[in-house]
């Protein structure tokens, strides 16, 4: 089978690509951009095809004859959903590295369309949002009457270029969290509590994390939000920022600060990546308030995005048969999935034990 890697000369697109022919794999490389994609692929021996997606017959023509596409081209908002077209077109399964809200449910919507072709859908397979879905089902498991679920982690982590953008786009629309199974939008920083990542308790506030789309389609749990650390001053300013956020989410902004971006953001090189590693919690109780806790430590998130990408991308090209023969912690044994679907749904919440760096999942009652 053929398989792709669309935005291969991005950061986590040619971490990927690297990884992928030191493992004895052979994707296309593709992108927009011939002129950086042409050298790339001739340093690691690969064929490369250049097209844009902003015309359908194009993206339809550039995918010509491949059976997988791993999208890694953001910021995805833009570029996900004319690709996810393309892939229904031809028959290809479709995966990305996305952690945006607004991505995951149109993939979700599209789950009709993709039975119908025979594909999956599986946006997310990265660090967003493999490690939070996979702690997510875990819970599930522990709590199946669950009602309240939330999630988060800690990471010393810079940004890559495409992350840094993804964040931009979000100033200007607050806060989400799912509440009775609807998403709903809230200001910046709405929750703030302390809670123990892993390391001990921190100060956090609410963010617009994946996990309140996909937690909601891996476990049914209608109440659904994410939290990240951060100093009270930072925690301070979010919620200030609610007083500037049609000016956060305007278009002149937004194009100096992601110009900003293209200039100064590099993304973490490999030394950093190999010694910040992350802490991932999530909590689910039910409507008598008990519940657990669950907590893991895995690799910095770059890291386990390339793994965890390469890991489900092997999965669906038949070569993943580690994960079918082993269970995961929750004694689930994966099997093959048509339409949208998520990591944990696809693979089992034991698949980030199973990744380079991860430890084991730690439980407590609440």
């Amino acid at each position: 089978m053929q398989w792709m890697i669309y935005g291969a000369n991005g950061y986590t697109g040619e971490l990927i690509a690297r990884e992928a022919v030191s493992r004895g794999l052979t994707p296309i490389l593709a992108g927009r951009s011939e002129s950086r994609l042409q050298p790339l692929a001739a340093g690691l021996g690969l064929s490369w095809r250049a097209f844009a997606l902003d015309d359908p017959a194009s993206v339809i023509a550039g995918l010509d004859g491949v059976d997988l596409v791993l999208h890694c081209a953001g910021p995805f908002s833009a570029t996900s959903s004319p690709m996810i077209e393309g892939c229904l077109a031809v028959g290809a399964h479709y995966l990305d590295i996305t952690g945006e809200i607004p991505v995951f449910e149109h993939a979700r919507a599209q789950h009709e369309r993709a039975l119908a072709a025979g594909v999956t859908l599986c946006p997310g397979v990265g660090f967003d949002v493999i490690p939070t879905d996979c702690v997510a089902l875990r819970l599930k498991e522990l709590v199946p009457d669950a009602t309240h679920l939330s999630l988060g982690f800690e990471t010393a982590s810079g940004l890559s270029p495409g992350t840094a953008k993804t964040v931009v786009e979000g100033l200007g629309n607050g806060c989400q969290i799912r509440r009775d199974g609807r998403i709903k939008d809230m200001p910046l920083a709405w929750g703030r509590r302390r809670i123990d990542f892993g390391q001990g308790p921190r100060r956090a506030m609410t963010i617009p994390w994946g996990d309140v789309s996909t937690a909601y389609s891996t476990t049914g749990i209608a109440n659904i939000d994410t939290w990240v650390p951060l100093p009270a001053a930072a925690i301070l300013g979010a919620r200030l920022g609610n007083l500037v956020r049609p000016l956060l989410g305007s278009q002149w902004l937004q194009r100096q600060l992601k110009a900003l971006i293209d200039r100064k953001v590099k993304g973490p090189d490999a030394s950093t990546r190999a010694r910040l590693p992350t802490w991932v919690w999530g909590e689910a109780r039910n409507a008598k308030g008990e519940g657990k806790v669950v907590r893991i430590r895995t690799a910095n998130g770059y890291s386990l995005t390339i793994d965890g990408a390469l890991a489900v991308t092997g999965y669906l090209l038949g070569q993943g048969s580690a994960h079918q023969e082993s269970k995961g912690a929750s004694g689930y044994t994966p099997g093959y999935i048509t339409g949208y679907t998520t990591p944990a749904a696809l693979l089992g919440s034991g698949l980030i034990t199973q990744l380079p760096g991860s430890g084991e999942f730690s439980v407590s009652d609440i």
